[in-house]
């Protein structure tokens, strides 16, 4: 098959009020695709769908937290009332939280694994009839560097990821040669505010969680829009796997090449 032409489809973007969501739908939007946007803050949401209507783009905006299942499954039938279907799902919406294991809490624990991981899953099943209705489809769930690779100090995200990672994987060799494909995009260091918003937990003190939010600020530093168009032209180009910046690029294969003592590298760069 030849490239995906976008123009035309409709595409559902999660975490849409900000960040590489705000940048995908942005994106999207130049290329022609209706947009369905997704955010459970709606302020930032409005900010985002504002500018990319008007002319013959239709787009809707859906203010929900995709952690809540009885919203996530009720979302794909409004989709589908406002533009008769769906061609592209991007998972998106994520969260942080900062801390060892034994300092996050575990409500804390599973707060983010329900957003970063469970909400993927449930979008995806229940996306599934409206994306497999389509005759050139795509879902897109985003993972992270941290799907590669598990830094000290991020067991909860890292486990999330490397979820993700797997789930989408495996959804990719299930529907290999029909007209639905599967991609997994691994985002290094951009610049947005997951970890300013990410939650503390109680046993962390404030100081250190400055500390870390502080370093973590030090590595994002790709402009969303310019993670949003590699994310969609990989899509267009039928990725499979698509790695976002030379961060991310250069911890696939240190993985690769040390899979047992990366950590050894990576710690003296990044502080925890």
């Amino acid at each position: 098959m030849g490239e995906m032409r976008l123009a035309g489809r409709t595409a559902v973007v999660t975490g849409a009020g900000s960040g590489i969501g705000r940048a995908l739908a942005g994106v999207l939007a130049a290329r022609g695709c209706h947009l369905a946007l997704v955010d459970r803050d709606a302020e930032g949401l409005e900010a985002t769908a504002a500018p990319l209507r008007g002319g013959s783009r239709r787009v809707t905006t859906y203010l929900l937290d995709v952690s809540d299942g009885d919203a996530v499954a009720a979302l794909p039938a409004a989709v589908r009332a406002a533009h008769g279907g769906a061609d592209l799902l991007f998972n998106n919406a994520g969260v942080g939280v900062g801390g060892t294991f034994e300092q996050v809490s575990a409500e804390d624990f599973d707060w983010l694994l329900a957003i970063n991981f469970h909400a993927v899953v449930r979008l995806t099943r229940a996306f599934l009839p409206l994306l497999k209705a389509s005759d050139d489809a795509r879902l897109v769930n985003i993972s992270s560097v941290f799907g590669l690779a598990a830094p000290a100090g991020q067991a909860a995200y890292a486990a999330a990821k490397f979820a993700v990672r797997g789930f989408t994987e495996a959804l990719r060799h299930e529907y290999e040669g029909t007209a639905l494909g599967v991609t997994v995009v691994h985002p290094g260091g951009v610049a947005t505010r997951i970890a300013d918003r990410a939650r503390v937990s109680a046993g962390v003190d404030p100081a250190e969680a400055e500390r870390r939010r502080a370093e973590a600020n030090r590595h994002l530093r790709m402009p969303p829009t310019r993670a949003a168009e590699i994310i969609v032209r990989g899509v267009e180009r039928r990725r499979g796997r698509v790695l976002v910046g030379v961060d991310a690029l250069a911890l696939s294969w240190l993985v690769r090449l040390l899979p047992e003592r990366y950590w050894t590298v990576l710690k003296r760069r990044v502080a925890y």
